[in-house]
């Protein structure tokens, strides 16, 4: 059985290509990501909000 489910793949695949064009800003600060294991959890938490098949937070 699959970890994630479509729909977040797709928002995690989006976060990366904003993160590839420099364009991903992180939360409240606003300051550019740099790191792509940010930009993967972002797309992540963008998944989990709009109620896609993700496991929780640890």
């Amino acid at each position: 059985m699959p970890k994630y489910g479509k729909k977040a793949q797709e928002t995690v695949k989006e976060a990366m290509h904003k993160y590839k064009q420099g364009e991903l800003k992180s939360g409240q600060s606003g300051k550019k990501v740099k790191n792509p294991k940010q930009a993967v959890a972002i797309g992540l938490s963008e998944a989990r909000k709009k109620g896609a098949k993700v496991p929780k937070k640890k």
